[in-house]
């Protein structure tokens, strides 16, 4: 019983010294520069290689989905429309083409 208790205790300071670690280089990151610009651009650039993965690797649905989606971005360049468009174009396809 005691084995549990210290492992749930050398858990518990693991996961707060991960969070602290976080937390205190966040606060070192440069707010501006080069790498400011390049930390700006990393949830776009991850969401772009995966949304790409799919679509290369998929079939004529996710092409599909790819082309709405793309086409919602160019003539709304609203995020959540673009989104919400091929999440429904995708599921539309896959159930119903």
């Amino acid at each position: 019983m005691a084995e549990s208790w210290l492992v749930i205790a050398a858990l518990t300071v693991g996961t707060y010294a991960i969070r602290l670690s976080g937390v205190l280089l966040g606060q070192r990151i440069p707010r501006n520069g080069a790498w400011a610009r390049a930390l700006n651009a990393l949830p776009g650039c991850l969401i772009v290689s995966l949304v790409s993965v799919s679509i290369l690797s998929g079939g004529p649905e996710e092409w599909g989905a790819g082309i709405v989606a793309a086409a919602v971005a160019v003539l709304s360049r609203n995020l959540p429309l673009t989104m919400a468009s091929g999440i429904a174009s995708i599921w539309l396809l896959r159930h119903f083409g």
